[in-house]
């Protein structure tokens, strides 16, 4: 049964939706070779994070140690994930203009008495 998992799993083409919802092709943030690696062996990174699967081979406990970040990446695949790891957990990055006074209903409008503008008759 866990082989069948496996080759399923394997198989499968990964994708990442919340973070590249037209693909990694298409993302501008990686190579053609970078999104082919990453669309082909993502989802058995990916299921052996989650302990889905275990490793059984020495490629597959390297890409694991990678992944956790335990050692540095050495081939292909390795950096390919190492990037894509660092791009999703970038910070976040805010408006330059300060925070926004939006609110459900309507804007907010501050009222004051002591505005700038002074009408003279």
């Amino acid at each position: 049964m866990t082989m069948m998992n496996r080759d399923l799993i394997t198989k499968k083409a990964f994708n990442d939706f919340k973070n590249y919802p037209y693909g990694f092709a298409r993302s501008g943030d990686f190579s053609i070779r970078e999104s082919d690696l990453l669309a082909k062996h993502g989802s058995l990174i990916a299921a052996l994070m989650s302990g889905e699967i275990e490793p059984v081979s020495a490629e597959e406990q390297s890409l694991l140690a990678v992944a956790r970040g335990e050692k540095a990446a050495e081939t292909l695949v390795e950096k390919a994930w190492s990037k894509y790891q660092a791009r999703i957990n970038r910070p976040k990055v805010g408006s330059m203009y300060g925070r926004s006074r939006y609110t459900d209903d309507a804007f907010e409008i501050s009222s004051s008495d002591d505005d700038d503008l002074v009408v003279e008759d």
